[in-house]
């Protein structure tokens, strides 16, 4: 047993090594330090909300080498723990090194996906809009479905959640959300979450008991700040008000506060009721607006640099991603991985890491391939 654990080691050790690779911690050490001289200056907070979004960056750093720290000295205590049982052995012992050797397992694994999440815009807040597909009430309440199972997922990670905008069905679910998942690498987390959703089920509204197949589309992108500039004219907007119609907030259908805005060359559109008064929500509606153009633009490069390529064309929006099976049989299936779990109320509940894990590691391969 004493080998299997020194083999164990080694291999979590092998591990550890290439992620340092990737996370660079001599580079990471640099970073929190010009940020912690930054944070210093007395003029810092006077940008109250790009002082927030440094100060987050400079927490994220700061945990994720109190992470590598914390391996490594793990990875150092087990090594010389194993050479004494080699020259002592004892049973108990043995046993509770086999019990560290998961746990380190664990910190690993996710200091592998931490690894993964290297984008320019991975550490931002993730803006996630989910919208009904065609179906009527069936597709409003899958969408309602797959908003709880993201609002669990956030809340379980430990992430700030702020409900934007709310449209509910007139007989059940929703039609459309939008919310902003805020904390270090929500982003970074969610952006493999964008695209169609597909549910297979005994529908509960069908007294025929048949089965029916609903869809949803979740769109994901990063909140970006005011360090990036777009150009949106005042006569490519369309600016409509309405009554809010949150899910049981304050301020519902007492005034037209809630705020509609459409860009009229491309037609995205962006809606916010969060907030108590009309120019509040208009100017959150306008920062959505901003992040949603400047995804837009580099979704155009990134297909035009695919035509020269010569590749076929992929619009993200309309891809198929997970399929989520309730009968004839109970699968959740991600399509592009290959990763698939029976555990169907797990995931609806929002057990979603080995999904993103999965993501994170397949969406690197396909990168290392182009390259």
């Amino acid at each position: 047993m004493i080998v299997e654990l020194k083999e164990k080691l080694e291999e979590l050790t092998n591990r550890f090594e290439n992620i340092k690779e990737i996370l660079k911690p001599e580079e990471l050490e640099e970073e929190l330090s010009k940020l912690d001289n930054l944070m210093g200056q007395s003029d810092f907070w006077e940008d109250q909300k790009k002082a927030q979004e440094i100060a987050s960056k400079r927490n994220s750093i700061a945990n994720k080498l109190e992470e590598i720290k914390a391996v490594e000295k793990k990875l150092t205590d087990i090594d010389e723990y194993i050479q004494l049982l080699e020259m002592e052995y004892d049973e108990d012992t043995e046993k509770e090194l086999e019990k560290e050797l998961k746990v380190l397992e664990k910190e690993i694994d996710r200091l592998e996906t931490a690894s993964l999440l290297s984008g320019e815009y991975d550490f931002k807040n993730a803006i996630l809009t989910l919208q009904a597909g065609s179906g009527g009430v069936e597709a409003c309440d899958w969408t309602e479905m797959l908003l709880r199972m993201y609002l669990r997922w956030a809340e379980k990670n430990g992430f700030e959640i702020e409900m934007v905008d709310y449209q509910p069905d007139d007989v059940a679910g929703i039609k459309s959300a939008t919310l902003i998942i805020k904390g270090p690498y929500a982003y970074g987390y969610l952006k493999g979450e964008q695209g169609v959703h597909r549910l297979v089920r005994i529908s509960p509204f069908d007294s025929n008991k048949r089965r029916h197949t609903s869809f949803s589309a979740v769109s994901v992108i990063p909140e970006i700040g005011e360090d990036v500039k777009v150009e949106i004219k005042e006569e490519d907007l369309r600016i409509d008000t309405f009554r809010a119609s949150g899910a049981g907030g304050q301020h519902v259908n007492t005034t037209d506060s809630a705020v509609r805005i459409v860009h009229i060359p491309t037609g995205i559109t962006v809606s916010c009721q969060s907030e108590r008064s009309q120019i509040q929500n208009r100017a959150k509606a306008m920062q959505m607006l901003k992040a949603k153009l400047y995804q837009y633009e580099l979704e155009k490069q990134k297909e035009k640099q695919k035509e020269l390529e010569g590749e076929k064309k992929d619009i993200t929006w309309g891809s198929q991603i997970r399929s989520y099976v309730f009968h004839p049989y109970q699968m959740v299936k991600d399509l592009r991985t290959g990763h698939e779990t029976g555990n169907i109320q797990a995931v609806m509940d929002g057990e979603l890491d080995e999904f993103i894990e999965s993501y994170l590691k397949w969406n690197a391969n396909q990168q290392n391939h182009k390259e």
